[in-house]
């Protein structure tokens, strides 16, 4: 009978030694980077130290996922620990989209802000901004400061949308109040060149969709006017985000911080700073992972330099698989050789398979994860659950609906991971779940009617999901999809 609390004392004596540890996080969120697009899982075409030495020193997973096979999904799902497709409106934004997630959402920035953490959210956003009405020349809010992080230097959406301009908290960084910006994803602004009737002005030509403004004579999504002194510059982009990492991660050396480092590499348009350009053999595709890595090389030589690396678990991981023509004719299919984005898998970006959602993800603690490479499953929405636990962090009913603690497995502590996992896919509504080796792919939805067969395949013996065994495993199909629907009509799977 004095058993089971012993144990419990146990679990939770081992939870406090964690949480008093107080570890700084960072995690490293890159941008269409796919599972074999990096050294360490088998790139070919370029070299990848820094995020090598990562993998190296730490503990790299073979089985590591993202929630969406595009962006703004699993941003999201990362940061709330809910599954995009359980609310509307979470699919690919514009530029000038309202934020999604609402103030006051228990978030992975207000858990770590909680237990007394500087949070910081430096790069890519996409998660939308304000009400749907900005004003882009006055405070720009909501927005990352009021979801819980306590500094942020951000895009607000994407390099190929408009406005092309950083956010320092709320504000535009350098506008010119002379020269106000306008943003209009409806209509043209008169007098301003477009991607179409200028299109032999353009320095990289568009192949599908980035045909509106012209912003550093480059194509973009949606139009803008004015902002000239605010606009970056897509050649400097990544030293500047990674100059901010550095500055913010050297202003709290002596405290307890979270660093959200959205890379935008290596989504379009892919212009790679001038000291990275040739450094591969697949074009501006290869040389902006190889710009990529420096920035990861930028934030370990800091955390190393200031003698904070020891006590410092960083997260290498992307937000969706790759992409090779994403709307610019920038070489990337001509130039790929031997190259397999993808590796072994099936599929990329706004795909099904799994090419869309299993990522490069790499776990890294000096001193306290050993390393090697791990099976187990692990995907970013439970990054909410997991850390709560690493600081000491209750979480509500309620809070981040879909999300477990599976500290351990990304710690190395524990070969399990997740039991099951969902891969969501938002072109089509599909849905995929995976339960041990056995995955399952939904129907084609319409209509909330299934208009095309559903897929079955046994991951260990097929990670190319080559052989639909369907048809071969009539019951086990039937359980995963009933449990698929459960899934969808529970409104959480965690906790």
């Amino acid at each position: 009978m004095r058993k089971i609390p012993l144990l419990l004392a146990s679990f939770w004596a081992a939870a406090a030694a964690i949480a008093a540890e107080r570890p700084n996080v960072v995690v490293i969120y890159c941008d269409d980077l796919g599972y074999g697009d990096v050294g360490c899982y088998g790139a070919t075409g370029v070299e990848t130290p820094n995020i090598d030495r990562l993998a190296k020193d730490g503990l790299r997973f073979t089985d590591g996922y993202c929630a969406s096979a595009t962006c703004t999904p699993s941003r999201f799902s990362l940061l709330t620990g809910k599954y995009a497709f359980r609310q509307a409106g979470t699919g690919v934004l514009p530029g000038d989209a309202p934020l999604i997630i609402k103030p006051g959402t228990t978030t992975l920035p207000s858990v770590f802000k909680q237990a007394g953490y500087a949070t910081c959210a430096i790069g890519k956003w996409h998660l939308g901004l304000g009400d749907g009405k900005v004003n882009w020349n006055e405070d720009v809010k909501p927005g990352p400061l009021e979801i819980g992080f306590t500094d942020s230097f951000i895009m607000p959406a994407t390099g190929d949308r408009v406005p092309c301009v950083y956010l320092s908290g709320h504000r535009v960084r350098n506008l010119d109040p002379a020269d106000p910006i306008e943003v209009s994803y409806n209509k043209p602004f008169p007098g301003l060149p477009n991607g179409t009737d200028n299109r032999a002005e353009l320095a990289m030509d568009w192949s599908h969709g980035h045909n509106m403004a012209v912003i550093n004579s480059i194509g973009r999504i949606g139009f803008m006017k004015g902002g000239k002194s605010a606009l970056w510059d897509d050649k400097t982009l990544a030293k500047t985000l990674a100059a901010e990492a550095v500055k913010f991660i050297g202003q709290h050396q002596d405290e307890p911080f979270f660093l959200y480092f959205a890379a935008h590499d290596i989504h379009v348009p892919r212009v790679p700073n001038p000291d990275f350009v040739g450094k591969s053999s697949m074009g501006p595709r290869g040389d902006a992972i190889v710009q990529l890595d420096w920035q990861v090389g930028q934030i370990t030589s800091a955390l190393e330099r200031l003698g904070i690396a020891r006590n410092t678990l960083v997260i290498f991981t992307s937000d969706n698989g790759p992409v090779l023509d994403d709307g610019y004719k920038d070489q990337a299919v001509e130039k790929l050789g031997a190259h397999k984005p993808a590796g072994p898998l099936r599929g990329g970006k706004y795909s099904k398979y799994e090419g869309g959602t299993r990522v490069p993800t790499i776990a890294t603690w000096p001193g306290r994860i050993a390393p090697g490479t791990s099976a187990a499953p692990v995907t970013q929405v439970d990054f909410i659950a997991s850390f709560a636990k690493l600081v000491g962090v209750g979480m509500k009913s309620g809070d981040a609906p879909d999300s477990f603690d599976t500290l351990d497995a990304l710690l190395g502590t524990s070969k399990t991971g997740r039991k099951e996992l969902v891969e969501y896919n938002q072109f089509g509504g599909r849905l995929a779940l995976r339960a041990g080796p056995w995955k399952v792919i939904e129907g084609d939805i319409k209509r909330d009617q299934s208009i095309g067969k559903p897929e079955l395949y046994h991951l260990d013996e097929d990670i190319a999901e080559t052989r639909n065994l369907a048809d071969q495993e009539p019951e086990r199909l039937a359980g995963m999809l009933a449990r698929l629907k459960e899934i969808r009509a529970s409104g959480h799977t965690g906790r």
